[in-house]
């Protein structure tokens, strides 16, 4: 059985099945995605959400968002403008980094709807546990990439699928989430950064960094500004 891949729209065939449904893996990108027909409702999937107690005091949740918070505070200075995209119902990253002098705003589809943040540009923005609740990966990443300046980083954390079988895929936890749609391998990101121009950074099987690359001609203006125009 085949379908249209949700990211690419290359051709999937299917890639395994469990009892709550199918899987389809990608040629081309290596995504692996729900079969769509399975997904839930908006509202089923917010009751899921609903049960999130994602507290900021947690010192544990602190320290797994701090996987990605360290990282990205090396490479990005007190000051800057983010964007927590999909902060969920109990937002911590976005106080993490503005503890670190960070700016955030906040964005997700359910718990601040308001689409305002969405029609700026950041130096940063964050998306943690959000990327495999994607139902259209095709037209959510082009929104993710839409919110950076150039220089901006994208910070992501998922799940990365890193081994090849069908087999090792039904063992994987990570699957059994009934709002988690889509799964990505190495090869995904990899094919991400050169769809949309970005440098890719797989930190580990969890965090993944893209960065949007300063244009040529800011790099010749900055260049200028250092001589003082010579």
């Amino acid at each position: 059985m085949t379908v249209m891949c949700t990211l690419c729209q290359n051709t999937a065939t299917e890639f395994t099945k469990d009892k709550q449904r199918r899987y389809f893996k990608c040629g081309e990108c290596e995504l692996i995605f729900a079969d769509p027909r399975a997904k839930l409702t908006g509202n089923s999937e917010k009751q899921i959400y609903d049960l999130h107690q994602n507290d900021p005091s947690d010192e544990g949740y602190r320290r797994f968002l701090r996987l990605l918070t360290e990282p990205l505070l090396e490479r990005v200075a007190a000051g800057a403008e983010g964007l927590d995209f999909g902060c969920g119902p109990g937002p911590t990253l976005n106080l993490m980094l503005e503890e670190a002098g960070i700016h955030m705003a906040l964005y997700d589809i359910f718990y601040y709807p308001d689409k305002a943040p969405l029609a700026q540009r950041y130096d940063l923005v964050t998306c943690t546990e959000v990327v495999e609740h994607f139902n259209a990966p095709a037209t959510s990443w082009p929104t993710l990439v839409s919110l950076l300046k150039e220089g901006a980083w994208l910070a992501i954390m998922t799940s990365l699928f890193t081994r090849e079988t069908p087999e090792a895929f039904l063992a994987w936890q990570y699957k059994n989430d009934p709002t988690h749609v889509s799964f990505y391998t190495p090869k995904t990101m990899q094919w991400l950064a050169k769809h949309f121009g970005l440098e890719c950074e797989i930190l580990s099987q969890r965090v993944i960094f893209f960065r949007r690359a300063p244009s040529t001609r800011l790099i010749h203006q900055r260049a200028s500004a250092v001589s003082g125009g010579r």
